[in-house]
This record gives structure tokens, C-alpha cells and sequence, in this order.
């Protein structure tokens, strides 16, 4: 059955890739969440989307421009009365330790080249014993292959916008278990043809429900969402069926 990950937590709901955001994915009975992460200026790993913290905190400036302390003071809540921090993936992978979600977690290395960024997410990682329930994922692909190299014991997962040619093959070159495509520049001809040849695939972001319907009768792998609960009611249409 097509697993339900909850992009950025239950952000369509609550402030994204916080930790409220998280736990409310995990309560609403999603598969998994998938989170963002960026280094602050002294090597601390956190979880945010932009480069800036601008668009999802009360803060202006980048992310590496901040120590962590201070880039803890911020409000990550945009979404409600109660103040929130942005999350450190410490903070994420101990909660993990009390349920069995997926994580699915995406380094946000395509514009900044955040240094030593792979080898402290995998040291983490490694150090809570969640290497089996993890896929690290990102747009720069070089990253990944490096993860990959570090710890092929941990799922790796290329991000990609435009259709690749026969990605399963290029998923098998690069040593990676699936891939995470814009799910409207992939065909159920791919989706099919890649799970066929043993590639996980999991598409993102996906909100609407003709879109959710399409993945569930292609028995996706997996789709990732800003609304896991209405991902939940429809998927319960298919777990009826025979």
C-alpha cells in the first residue's frame, strides 16, 4: 500500500518543519514526515526549508549566518499564537525514537555547499540507530552519491524537476533505492517501469486529490504531502477494495 509522508510534518495544518508539525503528522497516522536541513554558522544542523529564514520565521538573514543559539530565538510558528523554535535534527531523530516513521531527510545543498553537512547528518543518523528508517534525499546529486560512499547502509534518494530518461537505470548507477520526482513531470509509465526494476519511487508535493487518486491505482511506492489526512481518507477508499 502507498505510503503517506508528510512533507515538512502536517504543514498544511500547522507552522512547516517544526516539531508541533511533526508530532501532529505522526497523530494524524502518516508513514512518515520529511524535513529540510541547513547548517547555522557553527556547524549545528537544522531544520528549515529556505536558505533565508525569512518567509518562515519572525528573523531576517541566512540561515549560515546565524549561531545557533540565536537562530534558536526565532519564532518558526507563523501559524499560531504559541512560540515555536526551529528544530535541530537532534531534536527530530530523539522524538523519532518513540515511534516508527520514516524520515525522509532532504540537505539543502544545491545553492550553498554546506561543508562536512553529509558526514554530521549521517554521524546523527547512525548515532540514534535510525539508519534502516531513513532516505536521505537532495537536488544536488553529487551529495547523495557522497552519502552513499559514507554509509551505503542508508537509503539515498535523487530529487529531481524535469522527467530523467529511464531513471531506474540511472538510480542503479548511482547506488540510490528510489527516486523523488515532481509528480507532474512523471508518467505512470516511468512510475510502473521503475518499481518494476525494484526503484522506490516517491513524488512530492502532492495536495490534490485526482493526483492522490492516480498514485494510489498506480500502487506508488510512496507520495509525499502537505495533507496527510486527506491523503489518509482517500487512501482507506483502496485499502476496502479486494
Amino acid at each position: 500500500m502507498t505510503q503517506i509522508i508528510a512533507h515538512r510534518g502536517y504543514s498544511a495544518q500547522f507552522a512547516e518543519n517544526t516539531m508541533n508539525s511533526f508530532i501532529e503528522a505522526e497523530k494524524a497516522g502518516a508513514d512518515g514526515i520529511e524535513l529540510d536541513v541547513q547548517l547555522t554558522k557553527d556547524g549545528e544542523i537544522v531544520v528549515i526549508h529556505d536558505e533565508k529564514v525569512d518567509r518562515t520565521t519572525s528573523g531576517k538573514g541566512f540561515v549560515k549566518g546565524f549561531l545557533f543559539k540565536e537562530i534558536r530565538k526565532l519564532n518558526a510558528n507563523t501559524k499560531g499564537f504559541k512560540k515555536e523554535p526551529i528544530p535541530s535534527l537532534i531534536e527530530v531523530l530523539e522524538w523519532m525514537q518513540t515511534n516508527r516513521l520514516v524520515c525522509n531527510i532532504e540537505l539543502k545543498n544545491g545553492l550553498i555547499p554546506y561543508e562536512g553537512m553529509e558526514e554530521k547528518v549521517i554521524e546523527l543518523v547512525s548515532s540514534y540507530g535510525l539508519s534502516d528508517r531513513i532516505i536521505i534525499s537532495s537536488f544536488n546529486h553529487y551529495s547523495i552519491v557522497y552519502c552513499y560512499r559514507l554509509a551505503p547502509e542508508i537509503e539515498t534518494a535523487p530529487l529531481f524537476i524535469e522527467g530523467i530518461y529511464m531513471p531506474w537505470i540511472y538510480c542503479k548507477s548511482i547506488r540510490a533505492k528510489g527516486i523523488h520526482p515532481k509528480h507532474s513531470t512523471v508518467s505512470d509509465e516511468i512510475i510502473k517501469t521503475s518499481i518494476d526494476n525494484g526503484v522506490a519511487v516517491r513524488p512530492y508535493t502532492v495536495n490534490k486529490e485526482l493526483h492522490m487518486h492516480r498514485l494510489f491505482k498506480l500502487d506508488c511506492t510512496a507520495f509525499i504531502t502537505d495533507d496527510p489526512v486527506k491523503a489518509l481518507r482517500i487512501r482507506k477508499q483502496y485499502e476496502k477494495r479486494p
